[in-house]
């Protein structure tokens, strides 16, 4: 392996070379992040000052954790009992990697750039029937096989791709390869088992034990500087059965066979062969389009925002035609008529003496509130810095490091919020109200991922969070977000509260009969629709990322679908609310917040049908992992959309009984 550290510049005057414009900040930054397992190559130039830095002349090629598409569990390369590197090397990881359950460690597969390798072996692996030992590594390996584990291998930062034809002549980049295959005792060839007629045995597995590796490189010669960028690398697994007693050969051989039912020693050789290919066409800042690529997603999600977009316009111009019309001949008609014709009157304007009223359970709205807001920041500068490319699939876990920082340092607008709300609401047990803000919701989300925490380390898998990484996030909690909600809230209480365009009756006034549609709950269930249908093919692809892990980049489309549904949840929760006030319903502080938060009961019931129509989980641990980390998702999105939805009421409610008059 060898790390680089570049210094390109003229004696004569500080300029970048031609040869190294990607050495840009994000660049540098990615490199700082991931100098352990970074490999850039590049050279001397003559005439300017370069310095490279060799730590080594080997390509280092890394190895992730193993997962599945049939289980949410994902596993160390070391479990499998693979080959092992003599000496393992484990790069640092950020919390997002941690959290995401990413391992990454040294592989026993070694090459030195441009030397092709013909059927190398690697190290041997022998099973014999009399130990229980060895029936269990096996019993592991066949279950891996059978739930089709993957490979994630990386070098130079990069995925190693297995690419493949799927339908429509095009072409597929897995950046992961199994670990082998079964043909059942039907004859049925399960997953990867089709590329080949060879895979044929009944009640048999097919272990891929050889890899063909052809790594592509950009030269500099045609660009006047010296030296090669690694660009692309791609692998095809293949199952050869290796004679033990002789040198591994890799031509014609017979398929690696591993009976369902151990009856007799087996022993499994692993080989790779590695080819060094110059490709020009592909620059050092795009080579990870030719993986990105060939998702064929982008017009599906122009389709998505065309979608989005003629829900907004609909729901726009509804809120348009009655802040325009109706509300301003609402108005006009308020302003101009006798205080005896307005005892006749029925509207809005009559439930002004109750409109401002305080909530039942003011405080749970308050921290829920703060809580909401919280998210909101968090979400919005989590996608801005996305789309600008700072969060990219390069910087391995950056996405959930963000996130989790942004959410621990804004705990001040959390405490301001619900402070300031729970002050308008006429509350007092201001104590009662700042713990609940800051422990709650991030007590009930700790203690969900605590219980999944626990079934992973019971299962063995790579995605339990270790102890210390734990108490790290306890610290964090409770030694800068606990304080600075706290904070947030010593301002909010000592601010005066949000003064009311009108006064509040004493006696409440008695709410007429209510038709079906303006009750409470039908609108509620009605308001979590238009929202929903703005967002649910791109709740698609997040789950797809999530679960079937695919890699999720299009942060720009993302981003506009976020303020799709921040338009969207605005203006269906004016419109019902101003339909409930018409009907004389006062009773829109929890309502306003429900009806966008019902979002999330949407949410919900898609992940239930994505489960049971698009993944293939098997097992009962794998099965409580999804819904529990489900419910999570569940929580913090119904947070988000009902506190944008509150906003939006809060505002429209403040501006409507501002400008009518009222003796």
């Amino acid at each position: 392996m060898f790390s680089v550290v570049v210094v390109c510049q003229s004696p004569s005057r500080p300029r970048l070379l031609p040869g190294c414009r990607t050495h840009t900040l994000t660049n540098f930054g990615i490199f700082i992040a991931f100098q352990k397992i970074f490999t850039l190559i590049v050279c001397r130039k003559s005439k300017y000052v370069v310095v490279c830095a060799f730590l080594g002349t080997e390509i280092q090629l890394f190895v992730n954790r193993l997962d599945s598409v049939e289980s949410v569990l994902p596993y160390e390369y070391d479990v499998f009992d693979f080959c092992k590197d003599e000496k393992e090397k484990r790069p640092s990881e950020n919390l997002g990697q941690v959290l995401f359950g990413e391992r990454i460690e040294s592989s026993p597969y070694k090459f030195k750039f441009k030397s092709a390798a013909t059927c190398q072996p690697v190290c041997t692996k022998t099973y014999k029937k009399d130990s229980k030992l060895d029936a269990a590594k096996l019993d592991f390996l066949k279950m891996g096989m059978q739930l089709n584990y993957q490979h994630h291998w990386i070098i130079d930062n990069m995925p190693v791709t297995w690419c493949y034809d799927v339908e429509d002549n095009q072409k597929y980049c897995n950046p992961g390869f199994p670990i082998g295959c079964l043909v059942t005792d039907g004859g049925i060839a399960k997953d990867a088992c089709v590329i080949n007629a060879e895979f044929n045995k009944k009640n048999t597995f097919y272990v891929f034990n050889h890899v063909d590796i052809k790594i592509s490189y950009h030269s500099g010669e045609s660009e006047g500087w010296t030296g090669d960028r690694l660009v692309a690398a791609t692998l095809e697994p293949k199952s050869i059965k290796h004679a033990v007693d002789k040198p591994p050969s890799c031509d014609n051989g017979s398929p690696m066979e591993v009976p369902v039912e151990f009856k007799e020693d087996v022993s499994i050789t692993y080989t790779y062969s590695v080819t060094f290919v110059e490709n020009n066409d592909i620059k050092w800042a795009s080579r990870w389009d030719y993986i990105l690529v060939s998702m064929p997603h982008t017009n599906i999600q122009w389709f998505s925002i065309m979608n989005s977009l003629v829900i907004v316009l609909f729901l726009s111009g509804m809120v348009a035609m009655i802040m325009l019309r109706t509300l301003h001949k609402d108005i006009a008609r308020y302003n101009q008529v006798d205080q005896e014709d307005a005892q006749e009157e029925s509207g809005w304007k009559q439930v002004h003496g109750d409109v401002f009223r305080p909530p039942r359970k003011g405080m749970l709205l308050s921290v829920f509130l703060g809580q909401g807001t919280q998210i909101f920041i968090m979400t919005f500068i989590t996608l801005f810095l996305a789309c600008l490319g700072f969060l990219s699939p390069a910087n391995r876990g950056a996405l959930m490091t963000c996130a989790v920082v942004l959410w621990v340092l804004l705990g001040t607008p959390a405490g301001y919020v619900s402070a300031r709300l729970y002050k308008t609401f006429g509350g007092e047990k201001w104590k009662t109200n700042v713990l609940l803000t800051a422990l709650l919701c991030p007590g009930i989300v700790f203690a969900d991922f605590f219980l999944m925490n626990l079934i992973l380390w019971v299962e063995g898998s790579s995605a339990a969070i270790p102890f210390g990484t734990l108490v790290a996030i306890l610290a964090m909690w409770f030694g800068i977000s606990v304080p600075l909600t706290f904070i947030g809230a010593y301002f909010g209480f000592k601010k005066a509260a949000i003064e009311q365009p009108v006064r509040t009756n004493q006696i409440p006034r008695q709410i007429p009969e209510q038709s079906f549609f303006t009750k409470p709950i039908p609108g509620i269930i009605m308001g979590g629709i238009l929202p929903f249908g703005c967002i649910f093919i791109q709740l698609f692809f997040i789950l797809n990322s999530i679960w079937s892990h695919q890699m999720y980049y299009m942060f720009g489309f993302l981003f506009l679908v976020f303020i799709i549904l921040l338009i969207t949840c605005s203006e269906a929760t004016i419109l019902l609310c101003y339909f409930h006030l018409c009907a004389e319903d006062y009773h829109w502080w929890w309502r306003s917040f429900l009806t966008s938060g019902f979002t999330a009961v949407y949410l919900f019931v898609y992940a239930v049908h994505y489960f049971f129509s698009k993944l293939q989980i098997i097992g009962a641990a794998s099965t409580i992992l999804y819904f529990g980390y489900t419910m999570i998702m569940v929580l913090i999105f119904f947070l988000f959309t009902g506190t944008i939805g509150f906003f939006a009421c809060f505002w429209f409610v403040n501006k409507i009984y501002s400008v009518v008059k009222v003796d």
